[in-house]
């Protein structure tokens, strides 16, 4: 919203207040002012002057010889080259010795063997925005009103004194897209009176109207009024108007039209002007489109329409989009004489969803959007049609025609002057509360609960007691609100454990060579069932409106979009890839939602290629047990005690190469290879990938520190490798050493598996290396060699394990 400051000043007595203050002030109480700017450059030795004579220059058949008298005796001489210039009009005149925008400077010349004393200016050569003014005005010099005083300075005449004021109000401010809105405010602000403008009209209704008004739409359209206004003259409206208009960004067009934009910045109500002759009935009907309706609005283009649209209509054509833009076959001409003035109240849903459909906003529309106020279409359509007979030389025919099925109600808010203090930290009593209220134009009641509060209908944004105590701390002031610390406990931040957790795992995947990558938390069909993983056979959480195909159902695991984006690497010949990703996944037992999903969250990894050259070793392919080395480095930091891998068949891995891993009776994720067919299917070489449910892990893991005193006594180490069947898992093996080996045994390690034909087809060798230790004592021979005997048998008992020979 671009605010005038002179405009404003007829509001409200603001002279002692420049206009850069009166920014800061309004930025303070939480009407933000972007921009203070001058409305023109500012011009010196540039007045009205008065073309006396116009002759053909006698060398140059394009350059005219003009007297003009500028108010200082004798006429100047000045040269001009306009093909407009003419005996009789008032135009701006540079003196000699004016500095014109573009750092022009205004000398006295010879032009074709004859002395200029000065020159006669264009808009342009002002500097005014020729955007903002008519195609006439912007051909040739600029011709000023027969009203303006020859000698005088142009500034004031065209308003180039003024200061234009940017508002950059929030949504909910509505109430400032006008100017008397606005006054409202800095009246508020500044604690004194707001001027109204005058309107000699009264709200008569006549019966008798010789206008019917129809309205068969009341849920958009609940309030419809008009007048009608005869013997209207077209022409331009008065200087100090068009002023107006060029300040807040408006084109001015001619009288009719910028009286109509005029009232819709003085009051926020949008008005429209209708050709009354052209209409084919004497009556207005409002109704919703008809389905492909067309109309031609006034900017020529045709539009089809909808039966969700409203217009307005003559009961026999559409004339206007209601709160849009009207029909070019009722637009206001040279031609014109009837004006059928409308003012109405239409819903800010309806002109919305119109102008979001057609692709057409403008002012009239974003103000309806966004709200006006219901008790101001009486105000706004007297206004106009004075105007129209005192600028246009209208006369008004009968009183006020209208429809009204809906009757506007003032919002009464009841506030507890403790509430305010309390919330504000002030100390403020019920006099200064009320007497802030008034200043805001709100009513207020006392009772011996509280205060009641009548809310004006031009604030809709005031609509709950908290609105009210905001109001009391912009106009009490920001900065006199006394500055107060919290009371209460201080408490330390950190992290929640499962903060904690994630951050840990992250931490641990990449030190072990992962990235981190994040993928849509949406998939298509085809990516629901590739994988068992953790989800096994989940219910599909469809979206009701889906970007895509692709993009149609919740989650349910990681895993498989992590196919997705090792496939992306490959096409773009990267085949090394160890990537993970966290993040929440959704599952749900109905096949209609009628509670929220479960959402749990899990970490994914995928491992495929080579590993690293290192100089110590030798390149190779990642299997599964660098991926299992990756988990088990993993879940030794996060204190996860116990794991067991147990061998499982799950769709989508290999058959042979995948396990379910465990902790007790609670499975905590899977481990394998993807199958080959998988692979194929997405162009891959051989992989693996693996899955973790972190909600479990959480309740599992102990990421505690406990430090332990290093070791006082020795260890003492033996190795043994055992022959046993092939389908006996090394883990059962593990465990029945570690029950054995009790408090004496302080570290088992798995460092060999063998197979060949001479221990035969159905046999492996598998060597373990056991670290005894005593905390408390130095440990003997034969205490060791008892314990690892008992070792040994009980092997051979349960596995029938040999030793290898």
């Amino acid at each position: 919203m671009r605010v005038s400051y002179q405009w404003l000043s007829q509001y409200v007595d603001i002279q002692d207040i420049d206009p850069y203050e009166l920014a800061e002030k309004l930025t303070r109480s939480g009407v933000a002012v972007d921009l203070v700017e001058k409305s023109n450059p500012a011009l010196e030795k540039v007045v009205i002057g008065y073309v006396v004579e116009r002759e053909q220059h006698p060398n140059a058949e394009k350059l005219s010889l003009c007297k003009v008298d500028v108010g200082q005796g004798e006429p100047l001489q000045i040269i001009c080259g306009a093909a407009n210039v003419a005996q009789g009009q008032k135009v701006p005149v540079a003196l000699v010795g004016a500095t014109l925008p573009g750092d022009i400077k205004i000398k006295k010349a010879k032009l074709r063997g004859v002395d200029s004393e000065g020159m006669i200016c264009s808009a342009k050569e002002l500097g005014m925005n020729e955007k903002l003014l008519s195609k006439e005005k912007t051909e040739g010099i600029l011709v000023l009103s027969d009203d303006a005083k020859i000698g005088e300075p142009i500034e004031p005449l065209l308003g180039f004194n003024d200061y234009i004021l940017e508002l950059d109000l929030t949504p909910n401010r509505s109430d400032c897209l006008n100017m008397i809105g606005v006054a409202y405010e800095v009246a508020a602000i500044l604690d004194r009176n707001i001027k109204l403008p005058e309107i000699n009209l009264e709200n008569n209704i006549d019966q008798n109207h010789p206008v019917q008004i129809k309205i068969e739409s009341p849920e958009a359209c609940p309030h419809y009024a008009a007048r009608l206004v005869k013997n209207v003259k077209i022409s331009d409206s008065p200087q100090w108007m068009q002023n107006r208009l060029i300040a807040a960004g408006i084109r001015p067009i001619n009288n009719v039209v910028d009286i109509t934009n005029f009232v819709m910045l003085e009051y926020g109500q949008p008005l429209h002007a209708f050709d009354f002759e052209k209409l084919d009935q004497a009556k207005v009907v409002v109704r919703m489109a008809k389905p492909n309706e067309k109309i031609v609005t006034l900017d020529d283009q045709e539009r089809e329409l909808d039966e969700q649209m409203l217009l307005i209509t003559d009961g026999v054509k559409p004339i206007a989009i209601a709160g849009v833009m009207g029909a070019a076959n009722s637009e206001v001409t040279k031609n014109t004489t009837q004006i059928l003035l409308e003012s109405a109240y239409f819903k800010g849903f309806s002109i919305r969803s119109t102008s979001k459909k057609l692709g057409l906003r403008s002012e009239a529309s974003m103000r309806f959007e966004k709200g006006v106020d219901p008790n101001r279409i009486y105000a706004a359509l007297n206004r106009a049609a004075a105007l129209l007979v005192e600028y246009a030389g209208g006369s008004i025919e009968g009183g006020i025609t209208e429809e009204k099925l809906e009757q506007p109600t003032e919002l009464m808010i009841p506030l507890k002057p403790d509430r305010i203090n309390q919330i504000l930290g002030t100390e403020l009593n019920v006099q200064e509360m009320v007497a802030i209220m008034k200043r805001l134009g709100f009513s207020v009641e006392e009772e011996t609960s509280g205060l009641r509060v009548i809310i004006p209908t031009r604030r809709p944004d005031v609509t709950i007691e908290a609105d009210l105590i905001e109001e009391i701390a912009r106009i009490y002031g920001y900065d006199h609100i006394p500055t107060t610390l919290p009371i209460g406990e201080y408490i330390q931040g950190g992290l929640t454990k499962k903060q904690k957790l994630r951050r840990m795992i992250k931490n641990l995947l990449e030190v072990s060579g992962l990235q981190e990558v994040i993928s849509y938390t949406f998939i298509g069909e085809s990516q629901l069932d590739i994988l068992q993983g953790l989800a096994n056979q989940p219910r599909p959480i469809s979206l009701a409106m889906p970007m895509s195909e692709e993009r149609q159902f919740l989650r349910t695991q990681l895993l498989p979009q992590l196919l997705e984006i090792a496939k992306y690497n490959v096409n773009r010949r990267n085949h090394n890839i160890r990537i993970y990703e966290i993040g929440a996944t959704f599952i749900s037992n109905e096949i209609h939602l009628t509670e929220l999903p479960s959402e749990r969250w899990t970490v994914a990894g995928f491992m495929m290629g080579s590993l690293p050259i290192h100089w110590q070793s030798k390149e190779h392919n990642i299997d599964f047990y660098e991926v299992k080395g990756v988990l088990e480095h993993l879940f030794i930091s996060l204190g996860l005690r116990n794991v067991e891998y147990q061998a499982v068949r799950a769709k989508g891995f290999h058959p042979g190469r995948t396990a379910e891993i465990k902790i007790g009776e609670k499975i905590i994720g899977y481990i394998g290879q993807i199958h080959p067919e998988v692979q194929t299917q997405y162009d891959l070489d051989e992989c693996y990938g693996f899955e973790l449910d972190l909600n479990t892990i959480l309740e599992l893991a102990d990421i505690e520190i406990e430090y332990q005193p290093l070791p006082k006594y020795p260890a003492i180490q033996r190795d043994i490798a055992v022959v046993v069947d092939k389908n006996v898992e090394s883990s059962s093996l593990m465990d029945t050493i570690y029950e054995n080996g009790r408090e004496l045994l302080e570290d088992l390690t798995l460092f060999d598996v063998y197979m060949s034909e001479q221990l035969g087809e159905d046999k492996k060798s598998i060597a373990f290396s056991l670290i005894y230790r005593s905390p408390e004592r130095t440990l003997t021979d034969e205490e060791v060699a008892k314990r690892h005997g008992q070792i040994l048998e009980q092997l051979k008992e349960k596995y029938h394990a040999e030793l290898r020979k």
